[in-house]
């Protein structure tokens, strides 16, 4: 289970740049190869950069400075997390129910965290979408 949907978020773009970065000289060509086999290659890398241009608009949106008491919701949260968690075992019958319950405590556990990685995270998707972008051409 994520400990905070945006450090885990940031941690998968780090690790997504790191690979471009070390592989696009690899990646680059074999994409122009592939261009006149799997045309849907362009689709691919299209509908990615589409989707990664939603994510950015839904981080951009995130502000959480000026919600009272939002420290204590995470706290309540984080603690929901914890009884589900421990509970889960007990209730197999209910795997999906909780879970559904852990994703959205998760989303408000990292809440109050998320001034501290946006821009990080605002940086990474812009870095990628570029990385992407040079695939394409």
């Amino acid at each position: 289970m994520a400990d905070n949907i945006y450090t885990d978020l940031k941690k998968a773009l780090d690790d997504f740049k790191t690979f471009l970065d070390a592989n696009t000289p690899k990646i680059k060509p074999a994409i122009t190869a592939l261009k006149s086999v799997v045309p849907q290659i362009t689709d691919l890398l299209d509908k990615l950069i589409e989707l990664l241009g939603k994510l950015k608009t839904e981080v951009q949106k995130l502000d959480v400075t000026n919600i009272p008491g939002i420290a204590e919701v995470s706290a309540f949260t984080g603690g929901v997390k914890s009884l589900l968690t421990a509970a889960k075992d007990l209730l197999p019958g209910e795997a999906a129910a909780i879970d559904e319950v852990l994703s959205v405590a998760d989303v408000v556990t990292g809440l109050p965290s998320i001034d501290q990685v946006k821009a990080d995270i605002l940086g990474l998707l812009d870095a990628i979408v570029a990385d992407l972008n040079s695939l394409k051409s």
